[in-house]
């Protein structure tokens, strides 16, 4: 990937969406959000990995996802422990037993990952200026995909902090900010969809088309943690893999969606290249 390039462009010589390697690919014994779960998305070929950014109560950044330490850690949420107990802990594979791998940093991610992939901070929005100064530290700002909600507070730290990253509003039902946001001077990429219905605003032909035209991308997620949290329309990962693909990804492919969020990486990319 040409970092030089705008990302427009670089989807655009792709010729397909950028596919999305959520927290790295874990599984087994490979943790999420490790740095192994990131090593080995590298070697899959995702184009953008997303990892999510947890703050110690000393103020240091690490790569977890908050309120999750129960599942992943058997801890206390890392925002009330410094960042040396934070150290001393290990991440717990899928039968909650402890492995080799501790809780990373963001800056060592970063390193890893810097020139080699996009990386979608997420949870940016739970400390803006702190996450920004980060990311500028480790000179891997023409790498990085941030997202936040549309609320006024958070776009106005998003303008004042961080109005060069590449962003993309998140957006439920319908877009309300974009071109405000564009016309502010922000770098917008795109937009993050979730949709209950095929029939929401922001995944209709009229909208993508519209946002093409304006050469922007559109996000959609098929990860799927919660059956009751309906983010795509039921067009997830699960329904691609137990089901049927063309009503999980098929679908996703065929509204000529930009980016694509998923845990099954590999499986997702034979589908599209059997397609």
């Amino acid at each position: 990937m040409d970092f030089n390039k705008t990302i427009y462009e670089n989807h655009q010589e792709l010729g397909r969406p950028f596919l999305v390697a959520h927290r790295g690919v874990c599984g087994a014994n490979i943790p999420c959000n490790s740095i192994a779960a990131y090593k080995i998305a590298l070697q899959q070929k995702a184009d953008v990995i997303e990892i999510d950014v947890a703050k110690s109560k000393d103020g240091k950044f690490f790569v977890f996802h908050p309120g999750m330490e129960h599942v992943f850690l058997k801890s206390k949420p890392i925002s009330e422990m410094k960042a040396s107990e934070v150290r001393k802990l290990f991440l717990l594979n899928q039968d909650s037993t402890p492995t080799s791998y501790k809780v990373p940093t963001l800056q060592e991610v970063l390193k890893l990952l810097k020139g080699k992939v996009y990386i979608n901070v997420d949870k940016f929005w739970t400390d803006i200026e702190g996450i920004a100064n980060e990311i500028r530290k480790a000179g891997v700002e023409k790498q990085v995909i941030v997202k936040t909600g549309d609320d006024k507070p958070t776009l106005d730290k998003v303008m004042k902090y961080a109005p060069d990253f590449m962003f993309m509003t998140i957006v439920w039902h319908k877009d309300k900010v974009t071109k405000k946001l564009i016309d502010a001077g922000v770098n917008v990429i795109g937009t993050e969809v979730l949709f209950n219905t095929d029939d929401d605003d922001c995944i209709s032909d009229k909208y993508i088309k519209k946002m093409h035209k304006n050469k922007l991308l559109v996000w959609v997620n098929s990860i799927i943690y919660d059956e009751r949290a309906v983010i795509s329309a039921h067009h997830t990962d699960d329904i691609s893999l137990k089901d049927d693909p063309k009503k999980g990804w098929g679908w996703i492919l065929d509204k000529n969606i930009d980016f694509i969020q998923t845990d099954w990486l590999l499986m997702l990319q034979n589908y599209i290249a059997s397609r």
